[in-house]
């Protein structure tokens, strides 16, 4: 990795910085569906992945579909805040997503195992729910976002998407 491509922080510190970030947003899925202010979490949780992003192993196409899910989504929560209609903002959200699925699933597959176990699915269900969510309810998605807090708690966990000495 070049200087000018180098990560801002280490993966543990922007790894447990998303899961921390994250983790309100999840639980306003069951206690306040809906409601705005889980905008602001998720705002924070796509800036920290942000430093995430340059730290993990992906060829460098991965890893511009992970900088194009979180300019997306960064996007459609600042439109949240600002009273864009869901019906508009929303879709534009399900297609960040399928930039979020490449980079974690490419991102997942040169990692240790657990990462690999737990990230190829969480990404391939973000990926895929993109196409099928006017047939499906949100709530398909639960598991991914389960799946996304474990891939960054093992993240953190290993500093990285390998195992270090």
């Amino acid at each position: 990795m070049n200087e000018s491509s180098a990560a801002p922080c280490s993966p543990r510190v922007a790894a447990s910085a998303a899961f921390l970030c994250f983790a309100p947003v999840i639980v306003s899925f069951a206690v306040a569906p809906g409601a705005l202010w889980p905008e602001y979490p998720g705002l924070a949780f796509h800036l920290a992945v942000f430093a995430l992003v340059p730290s993990l192993r992906a060829p460098e196409w991965a890893r511009m579909a992970g900088y194009g899910w979180l300019f997306l989504d960064v996007t459609t929560g600042v439109l949240a805040l600002n009273d864009v209609p869901r019906a508009v903002a929303d879709p534009v959200r399900l297609g960040a997503h399928i930039f979020a699925g490449i980079w974690i699933v490419t991102a997942s597959r040169a990692a240790s195992l657990p990462v690999k176990l737990v990230g190829v699915p969480a990404g391939a269900l973000l990926f895929a729910y993109s196409f099928v969510s006017p047939f499906l309810p949100p709530t398909v998605l639960a598991p991914a976002s389960i799946l996304m807090m474990v891939w960054f708690a093992l993240i953190a966990w290993q500093n990285g998407s390998q195992r270090r000495a």
